[in-house]
């Protein structure tokens, strides 16, 4: 990415700022309708330096890097909505931030309604914003890509996201040092699949996964392959469009988690309105939205683990470079069954009978 020069005063702020707004001023037109994320990178900044720098007549109010102390406060602004996404899958959902635990590297927000996972140990800066008269807050990582947003609604008190503002406003704001994204892994397979398989049907946990990747050293994708269809085979590339439909039909509650380097956002709970917008298919209702580029997907598992509750089956979507897109499950808490209803639709997918 063409990076503008980092300012190291005030004024050179000023200055760096004056000269994206240059830029997108030369490329308003064609720019016309395009989301900031788009816009940035049409301008080869990016879009933490496209909001610093005001395009397309925004105000933006840098905010203290001290970003879990302004997590702290959220729940004071009652309800908004969160907004996380990657360059293929954005997922909204309104709710209040509650149950926020905040104090490292790493937080958690486990509220009813807007249940997140927070990696600020990639987050770099941070930024009030005013598009004109929509009111956000937004977070983006050292790449200057946004990982998480939360805009205020009809039901907000404007008085304490005001009060948070003030609060957490930088007095001396710095340009966005964003370099840029890391470079993706080299894919790393799996060594001794037979190891793998027996690992795999002793864990306990679904969150016991990640340490088994870690263990074996192996990609995500690769560990599916290697598995056995008993428990991870891909199927049709449209079934993220016939499980919704069915969850959709049969009132069945999923779990959605969409991720990005800074944060995982889910939603857990019931979905009612699906509707396709070209290469987008969506949940449009009234407290969730999903929207998902099909377009971008190359792969699409059934996957299966063994839990101290029973199985767990989920849906995972997948990019041409083996980037995960979305997750999804049948809604459940820890010490709960799976829903038998979502495992006889994820098994209605699959050519292969799942391990039970």
């Amino acid at each position: 990415m063409n990076n503008i020069v980092t300012p190291t005063s005030a004024a050179a702020f000023s200055d760096a700022a004056a000269v994206v707004r240059a830029r997108y001023a030369a490329e308003a037109e064609r720019l016309s309708g395009q989301r900031a994320r788009q816009a940035a990178d049409a301008l080869g900044v990016s879009e933490a330096q496209w909001v610093a720098a005001g395009c397309a007549g925004i105000e933006s109010t840098p905010l203290q890097p001290a970003l879990q102390a302004l997590f702290r406060q959220l729940p004071e602004v009652g309800r908004v909505m969160a907004l996380t996404r990657n360059d293929w899958c954005v997922h909204e959902r309104h709710g209040r931030y509650e149950d926020v635990r905040a104090d490292g590297p790493m937080g958690l927000v486990l509220g009813p309604d807007i249940d997140l996972r927070v990696f600020f140990f990639n987050w770099a800066s941070a930024w009030s914003v005013n598009d004109a008269g929509r009111r956000s807050l937004q977070f983006f990582d050292t790449a200057g890509m946004a990982v998480h947003k939360i805009y205020a609604t009809a039901e907000t008190d404007m008085a304490a996201f005001e009060a948070l503002v003030d609060a957490h406003r930088h007095a001396a704001p710095v340009w966005p040092d964003n370099g840029p994204a890391p470079e993706r892994p080299a894919p790393r397979g799996v060594k001794d699949a037979t190891a793998l398989r027996t690992d795999w049907r002793a864990m306990t946990d679904t969150h016991q996964f990640f340490p088994l990747l870690k263990k074996h050293d192996a990609d995500r994708l690769a560990a599916l392959e290697a598995a056995g269809a008993d428990l991870a085979q891909p199927v049709a590339i449209d079934a993220v469009e016939t499980v919704l439909t069915g969850a959709a039909a049969d009132g069945i509650a999923i779990m959605c988690f969409v991720a990005n380097r800074g944060m995982i956002q889910i939603h857990s709970g019931p979905i009612h309105t699906l509707r396709r917008t070209g290469p987008w298919y969506n949940v449009l209702d009234p407290d969730f939205n999903l929207h998902l580029n099909t377009t971008a997907i190359a792969q699409v598992w059934v996957v299966n683990k063994p839990t101290a509750d029973g199985w767990v089956t989920s849906l995972e979507v997948y990019n041409a470079s083996g980037d995960l897109i979305v997750q999804f499950f049948g809604a459940r808490k820890p010490g709960q069954a799976e829903l038998p209803a979502w495992r006889r639709t994820l098994a209605a997918l699959c050519g292969t009978p799942l391990a039970q």
